[in-house]
């Protein structure tokens, strides 16, 4: 992988990461209220706007590792973002992490892993 390929993707697994995030914690705040309440009390907050913001830096970021990576290897190394955000929930949001999760979290890296050395 080189140094570009690999920057972008990092990019890309921290831009997606971070957008999941904000709008977990945009989604979670107790004093959102219910209903329209609740997306108007969203929409005053940063947590909303960070994650798109995020998300339409992650699709520009994503777009620039597609045009150097076949579409499958980029959603195979793409997928290590599923266990980043699992990790993320659990440290920021106190989320369980199951041992059928933490197997999970070990297959994709693994197999992250393998599709990065591959080339």
């Amino acid at each position: 992988m080189s140094p570009l390929v690999a920057t972008l993707w990092l990019v890309n697994v921290t831009l997606d990461t971070g957008g999941q995030l904000a709008f977990k914690a945009a989604a979670s705040d107790p004093d959102a209220g219910d209903g329209s309440a609740r997306w108007r009390h969203m929409a005053s907050r940063p947590w909303l706007w960070l994650g798109l913001s995020a998300y339409a830096l992650h699709l520009a970021s994503w777009i620039a590792f597609l045009s150097l990576v076949d579409l499958s290897k980029g959603m195979l190394l793409a997928s290590i973002n599923m266990v980043v955000i699992m990790l993320g929930g659990r440290w920021l949001f106190r989320e369980k992490l199951t041992p059928l999760r933490v197997a999970g979290i070990l297959l994709v890296s693994i197999g992250v892993a393998i599709v990065g050395a591959a080339g």
